[in-house]
């Protein structure tokens, strides 16, 4: 506990605070607030945590809708809980981290989703070209305390640590003004929670490794890889017992399957099925393409630089992580689809006739051709192909706004 509340550990767990922003918890405090609070009250929260005695707030429930339907429930803890569980997270990460597997990528340093699905890539072009794709039904809210609280004092001895621990665990939720209780689950949204579900499944990635198996995990996401159907059926089977008798967690069937790998998607990507391209998972270009859509819906009422300014951050993280894919076209495919959804955006914008007439023109369109679009009765999707509305809004003028590229070569 002393390496916690060290002075130079608290001030990087604290620009690490800064850092994720995040709204309020349950007493409503900012982060900007947090610090003024912190100035005049650190030294007394400093002597609890010393003591053992310090006890966390309830975390705020925050529902999150899912892409594929339902709500993902987190837990938003207050910003002084933040802090510390961050500091907590520094002290036991460095310790533990050294200790877990290899073919484990989730929320460690240095590692990270692309490297999982590269190793993948690589277990599938060796031939083991099945994948058993297990999904664990509700982890982070199924984890039992007393099997997690076991686990972590193995290896931490401090008491005051393993109290604290287990005080998060059971600081409860607030839902619509009424606090309950909680006796499983970690909740999602504290920073300390997956380094406690690594631990968790440390368990797991241990008795994969022993049996000689190949596998990848990310978080609760674990894929595991074998040569045939029937062997990924008899793995699927006994690694499901390990789960439920072993881990107490419960393995979600309807979601689980043994597959080939082009079948299924792992982190967002699904890979051929001799392991030779890395290809954007179809959910995940469906969800892509439904928020660009709802972005770009006609009732924004904003100009067009403002709206690209509101797509650009959006399209830079996107394109940082399913750039990652082997397959350009369906990135070049998306851009050109991009472009599309703007200029119908602007023919929506310009209105009527006479005015859409003067748009194109002052853009340089010749006269008869931009008194014909203007004039045509063609649906607003159709007229965003027309060749006079490309000329009139190319390539270049959503470039010279910021728009950016989905697509950037190793060249480039």
């Amino acid at each position: 506990m002393e390496k916690v509340c060290n002075r130079e550990n608290l001030e990087t767990a604290w620009k690490r605070v800064r850092r994720n922003k995040g709204g309020p918890g349950v007493d409503g405090m900012t982060i900007d607030d947090a610090q003024d609070y912190l100035r005049k009250h650190w030294p007394n929260i400093r002597s609890q945590l010393l003591k053992g005695t310090y006890q966390p707030q309830p975390v705020k429930r925050v529902e999150i809708p899912k892409p594929e339907g339902g709500v993902r429930k987190l837990g938003v803890p207050c910003v002084v809980d933040r802090l510390i569980q961050q500091a907590l997270l520094q002290v036991l990460q460095e310790q533990w981290d050294p200790t877990f597997s290899e073919h484990s990528y989730g929320f460690r340093p240095g590692r990270s989703a692309h490297q999982a699905v590269a190793q993948a890539q690589c277990y599938i072009a060796e031939g083991y070209s099945y994948v058993v794709d297990i999904d664990l039904e509700k982890f982070f809210d199924r984890v039992n305390h007393d099997s997690l609280m076991a686990r972590v004092a193995v290896r931490v001895s401090d008491k005051r640590v393993l109290k604290l621990i287990r005080a998060f665990l059971n600081a409860g939720v607030m839902e619509d003004v009424l606090v309950r209780s909680v006796d499983e689950g970690t909740p999602q949204g504290g920073p300390l929670s997956p380094l406690l579900s690594n631990l968790l499944l440390d368990d797991l990635d241990k008795e994969l490794t022993r049996r000689g198996l190949r596998f990848c995990r990310y978080a609760d996401d674990c894929n595991i890889y074998v040569r045939s159907r029937r062997a990924g059926e008899r793995v699927m089977a006994s690694v499901s017992r390990f789960l439920t008798k072993k881990l107490l967690l419960k393995v979600n069937e309807a979601k689980s399957a043994v597959a080939r790998p082009e079948e299924r998607k792992f982190l967002g990507f699904s890979i051929s099925n001799d392991g030779g391209e890395r290809r954007i998972a179809p959910k995940a270009l469906d969800k892509f393409k439904a928020l660009i859509r709802d972005m770009t819906r006609r009732t924004r009422g904003i100009s067009l630089a403002q709206l690209i300014k509101e797509l650009k951050p959006y399209l830079m993280g996107w394109r940082g992580y399913f750039g990652f894919c082997q397959t350009p076209r369906v990135l070049t495919n998306l851009e050109a689809w991009i472009r599309r959804r703007l200029r119908l955006y602007l023919w929506r914008q310009w209105g009527n006739g006479h005015n859409r007439y003067k748009e194109l023109r002052r853009r340089g369109v010749p006269k008869l051709r931009a008194a014909v679009a203007a004039g045509s009765p063609t649906g607003f999707w159709r007229m965003s192909g027309h060749p006079a509305v490309q000329q009139a809004l190319r390539n270049h003028h959503f470039e010279s706004l910021g728009l950016p590229r989905l697509y950037v070569s190793a060249q480039a």
